[in-house]
């Protein structure tokens, strides 16, 4: 039977959300919230379902709803999404939430506990290793064939420069906060990068905006150099920038992990998947034949795809699979704990760079709670 859905929070991102749970069989879109009446009426009629303006309007109506999604936005964009979550899940509805979790760390921590201690699930849309090549790059991992981890290098951002630079955005939930960028976006970075690698137990942080930002009274620190240590003993960078500039290589989106078997490279999020066996590998060219500087012929899966909106559907199925198939809640994929994680890291990235660069050992993550009976 397909689950019941209400979308809180339908300007933006809340519209691609509410199409995609009214196109999914595992779904059926019932309802929709919003503050603005406009926006909850024209979203509600496009796909033939209620419209309401406070959530306890909306739970109230439709007691057999089985999930709430909170697309709401704030300060940060994520400044709203504490107090719809937290009803929600005191109704005994499973959520999704957009990234990032929250803009504050104590309210993603008291999200993340509550769904515990309501036995709910509560996933959060880090939509970006819902892909094709993540998957299949994951298996190579699985399989062994990247060995021990060595590295990992990732850079997101915007394609941009001085030239498309429009002056400092005014937009409320954007204007007079410094850390909007490092809050609002490095929540996927840093999750693509905890999905590979695992859990981060050392972050040191240098970040900076360019002249034209500052000419422009600009406060955004738009670039990010971030440098960390995973609990497996490889070493990570992270370069983060806002349409500050136009980077090359790999494109607007690239992460590289190498270990002592082998390396892969995605480049812009769900193009194309680069694998490079190290020399003496089965199959691999003989390392006494390698001409200095060269490697191995690599294994490319190109997928033809560059429309990064397809991760919306393919994510939020994922949940829509999980909850369905009542998996483990430690199972849970892009689950708030992990949502967490995203946001203590970078929390611990503003504290090392507010300090000058020194280096910060993250919060610890609650406990992962298993559930014995499915275990």
């Amino acid at each position: 039977m397909a689950l019941k859905v209400g979308v809180v929070g339908v300007n933006g991102i809340g519209k691609t959300h509410s199409g995609c749970y009214a196109s999914d069989p595992l779904a059926k879109l019932v309802a929709v919230c919003d503050v603005v009446k406009q926006r909850a009426d024209e979203t509600a009629e496009k796909h033939k379902v209620k419209a309401y303006y406070r959530l306890k309007d909306m739970l109230d109506a439709h007691p057999d709803l089985d999930i709430v999604d909170v697309s709401t936005g704030g300060n940060e964009n994520g400044g709203w999404h504490f107090e719809p979550a937290m009803e929600a899940l005191n109704a005994g509805k499973h959520v999704l939430v957009e990234k990032p979790i929250s803009n504050d760390i104590n309210e993603a921590r008291q999200m993340t506990a509550l769904a515990d201690a309501k036995d709910l699930y509560l996933g959060c849309n880090l939509n970006h290793y819902f892909t094709e090549v993540a998957t299949k790059a994951k298996a190579l991992m699985n399989d062994g064939r990247i060995g021990e981890q060595i590295f990992c290098l990732h850079r997101m951002g915007f394609v941009g420069g001085e030239f498309t630079y429009g002056g400092a955005d005014t937009g409320p939930n954007v204007a007079g906060f410094p850390y909007f960028h490092v809050k609002a976006f490095l929540a996927h970075p840093f999750s693509i990068m905890r999905y590979f690698c695992g859990d981060i137990t050392h972050v040191q942080a240098f970040m900076s905006r360019p002249s034209f930002r500052k000419k422009a009274g600009d406060v955004m620190v738009s670039i990010n150099s971030i440098h960390v240590r995973f609990a497996n003993g490889s070493i990570g960078y992270l370069f983060s920038q806002r349409g500050d500039a136009t980077m090359g290589l790999g494109g607007w989106w690239s992460i590289e992990v190498g270990g002592t078997k082998g390396t892969f490279c995605i480049e812009n999020c769900v193009e194309k998947l680069t694998f490079t066996s190290a020399p003496g590998a089965p199959g691999a060219a003989d390392p006494s034949k390698l001409i200095l500087g060269k490697s191995n012929e690599p294994e490319i899966t190109n997928t033809g795809l560059t429309d990064f909106g397809l991760t919306f559907p393919t994510r939020i199925h994922a949940f829509l699979e999980d909850v369905t198939n009542n998996v483990p809640r430690h199972k849970l994929r892009a689950s708030g704990r992990d949502a967490l994680a995203t946001l203590e890291y970078t929390f611990a990235a503003i504290e090392s760079f507010e300090q000058d660069g020194i280096i910060v050992r993250p919060h610890p993550l609650p406990q992962l709670k298993r559930n014995p009976k499915t275990t």
